[in-house]
């Protein structure tokens, strides 16, 4: 429940994040060529920043990571307020950094929610913790929504919510101190019990890599997660510069991608822990794909916010399913460090797919960003379908 919590004041300040990195970066600079390069620094800071992490977690814990990802958070959103405030591009960049190493520090709480279950529960439990940011998707709009209601397009707009960020990234730092023992000490309880034996010394990351169904979890988490994190921080230019919506018109449509990606979380994870984690990963992709493909059709709010919903939900079948593998995969020892360089990988091609699309969206308009995210996310299904062998196996072994 704690973890839950954090969860869900964290997803408040991605929000932010998500709705109005392009627009800060550009009001800022000035340069609206490169608007996908703010997203593109958050996703590679974030990227780089996951290994690392993921490696101190295995040794010290889960707690004490993630309590110096939020106070980064905090400076980050700082030092942005402080951009936008004086225009200042040398305080935006770091800013930007700072904010996305916070971000690739907190996906890692998924690492801390598969220490506390076995296998056969993992998937659910893995859920129960990613459900408290459906209430993030609450909180984002009722919190930054009225601090852009009548506001002018101008980058001193985006102070105040920058701001509040910060100080909303600070309650998730207090909040995490409360997880009590620190959920890798559970991991390794539950991996004692029955087996008196010394637990085995971590393998290295290339002999993680090529156990069996990692690469295509792995391959999947790659696309779903790249694909979502650029078309989300690319959606609020799109609604507000070519559909010509009010800027704080984004915060319902990042709001319903936000829920889209937790709200049914409890049932998916259920269901991902019933039929296999290969099928729920070739679902997760299919919807998303669906969801890219109809963005050349529609231009209102609330279908913009309908498809970023399935984007989310896509997403989160996906998401969950790779994640579950992968902890199958791992000891507690071995489980931050396999997880961060799945993490790298995503973070650095949504980067890229950021920078890309966000050059193609201002070139060529929004059938470029549609049709090239959907051609991505489709892609890994079939290579996927094809690497499974066997009957679906109901349960991890």
């Amino acid at each position: 429940m704690i973890l839950a919590a954090t969860m869900a004041v964290n997803s408040a300040v991605l929000q932010l994040t998500a709705a109005v990195s392009s627009l800060t970066f550009v009001l800022v600079t000035g340069v609206r060529g490169l608007l996908g390069l703010g997203p593109a620094i958050f996703l590679t800071s974030s990227g780089l920043t996951a290994v690392p992490a993921g490696r101190l977690m295995d040794r010290f814990g889960r707690v004490p990571v993630l309590t110096v990802g939020f106070a980064l958070g905090s400076c980050g959103c700082l030092l942005t307020a402080l951009a936008t405030r004086t225009g200042s591009t040398a305080a935006l960049l770091p800013g930007f950094a700072f904010v996305g190493a916070s971000s690739g520090i907190s996906l890692l709480t998924r690492a801390a929610a598969g220490d506390m279950y076995p296998p056969a529960r993992r998937a659910r439990g893995i859920s129960y913790v990613l459900f408290g940011s459906v209430f993030g998707a609450i909180l984002g709009p009722t919190v930054f929504g009225p601090l852009f209601a009548g506001k002018k397009l101008e980058a001193d707009a985006l102070t105040v919510p920058w701001l509040v960020a910060a100080g909303i990234a600070l309650v998730a730092l207090v909040l995490v101190q409360f997880v009590r023992p620190d959920p890798k000490r559970i991991a390794e309880l539950i991996g004692a019990q029955g087996d008196p034996d010394p637990p085995a010394p971590p393998a290295p990351l290339r002999e993680l890599v090529r156990r069996p169904g990692v690469r295509p979890a792995m391959l999947a988490a790659l696309a779903s997660f790249g694909v979502m994190v650029s078309v989300m921080n690319l959606t609020g230019y799109v609604v507000v510069e070519h559909h010509h919506h009010s800027q704080h018109s984004v915060f319902p449509i990042i709001g319903a991608h936000v829920f889209g990606m937790y709200a049914l979380v409890l049932v998916i994870g259920t269901l991902i822990d019933r039929v296999g984690r290969t099928p729920a990963l070739e679902v997760g992709l299919v919807v998303m794909a669906l969801s890219t493909i109809a963005l050349l059709w529609v231009s209102s709010v609330f279908a913009t916010a309908i498809l970023l919903l399935g984007l989310g939900l896509g997403w989160n079948i996906s998401f969950v399913a790779a994640t579950a593998r992968l902890a199958d995969r791992t000891s507690p020892t071995e489980r931050g460090k396999l997880l961060g360089f799945n993490d790298l990988l995503g973070a650095l091609f949504g980067a890229g797919l950021a920078l890309l699309g966000g050059y193609a969206l201002d070139a060529i308009g929004v059938g470029a960003l549609a049709i090239g995210a959907t051609a991505i996310v489709a892609t890994p299904i079939l290579l996927i379908a094809r690497t499974q062998a066997g009957p679906v196996v109901r349960e991890p072994a």
